[in-house]
């Protein structure tokens, strides 16, 4: 996959990701909707992701946990809001407890991803909307911009891989 851009925008409190996959859309779709298949790309490859709950319907839940290279354990959790299947996905991300309840000053970023045709690739575009200038920063100095780089760049091998839709 290649990550087009990445882009922080303090005025918007956005931070925003461009990639090209090498799949058509209902295969991209897939490493979303699939617990099986996300948790091998969400989080970068030192920070790999357990997906606990993963309902993947207008306000489902999900709840994962990513676990750091020294045995850190973070969770986090999702909201499902709007699924256009095979196009368009929103959802709140935060972190959580180990039952997946909302914890931290962090609070909740809110994620729009689309997923446009292109002849045989995908353009996916994910833009995370933070509440505040100040929360944008803290995610990005935690290391969200170069963690989801990574994350993206995983993506490759999945799709190379084998498996059935």
């Amino acid at each position: 996959m290649t990550v087009i851009s990445s882009r922080s925008d303090p005025r918007a409190c956005t931070l925003t990701f461009v990639a090209d996959v090498e799949a058509d859309v209902d295969r991209v779709w897939q490493l979303w909707e699939n617990p099986r298949l996300l948790e091998r790309w969400w989080g970068p490859p030192t920070w790999p992701a357990t997906f606990h709950r993963h309902d993947f319907v207008p306000g489902g839940r999900s709840h994962y946990l990513m676990t750091g290279p020294d045995g850190e354990r973070v969770y986090g959790r999702w909201v499902i809001g709007t699924l256009e299947r095979p196009y368009r996905l929103e959802f709140e991300d935060g972190f959580a407890d180990e039952n997946g309840e909302p914890i931290g000053e962090l609070g909740l970023t809110r994620c729009v991803v689309t997923f446009e045709e292109a002849e045989e690739r995908t353009r996916l575009t994910i833009v995370t909307t933070f509440a505040s200038p100040e929360q944008l920063d803290q995610m990005v100095k935690m290391g969200m911009e170069s963690g989801m780089r990574d994350a993206l760049g995983q993506i490759d091998a999945i799709l190379a891989d084998d498996y059935s839709i």
